[in-house]
């Protein structure tokens, strides 16, 4: 008897798992430079993707670009992110930007958000290192838009 009492109390106050975060079926993705996410601007895009993930429940990923800095070089890590559905693409880094610049018009199903240079493709926006406030927001209202799209 005293087995079952004490069974019975551990099941009712035993904690609940934690709880996984649901994400909705959209992915935004950072391509930097040799830095990765420890240089700038990557370092302040990817805290705020981190943060709007939370808030929109788009998973978030980032692509280190590494060996030659060179606009070939990026163009093979910004296929691999294109074909890994993502719907939207962060470039940061002049050689990654002029990847973006080079191919957006070839993905017209994929956002681009470039960092400090970019180009006037229609789904091309550039945005500028030096407001990090205004970074931080646009990157929140595109996340926002790709969560809404995802539902």
């Amino acid at each position: 008897m005293v087995a079952a009492i004490t069974g019975f109390a551990v099941w009712v106050l035993w904690p609940d798992p934690p709880r996984q975060r649901e994400y909705v079926d959209a992915k935004a993705c950072l391509l930097t430079d040799e830095k990765g996410i420890l240089g700038e601007p990557a370092k302040t895009v990817w805290s705020s993707m981190k943060d709007a993930s939370v808030e929109t429940l788009v998973r978030v990923q980032y692509l280190q670009v590494t060996g030659p800095q060179t606009v070939a070089n990026a163009e093979t890590y910004l296929n691999t992110l294109t074909l890994s559905h993502c719907g939207m693409i962060v470039a940061a880094g002049q050689a990654q930007i002029d990847s973006v610049n080079r191919h957006a018009g070839e993905n017209l199903d994929i956002q681009f958000v470039t960092v400090d240079g970019g180009t006037g493709a229609t789904n091309v926006r550039a945005l500028n290192e030096s407001a990090p406030e205004t970074l931080r927001k646009e990157l929140q209202n595109r996340l926002e838009d790709l969560a809404d799209a995802a539902s």
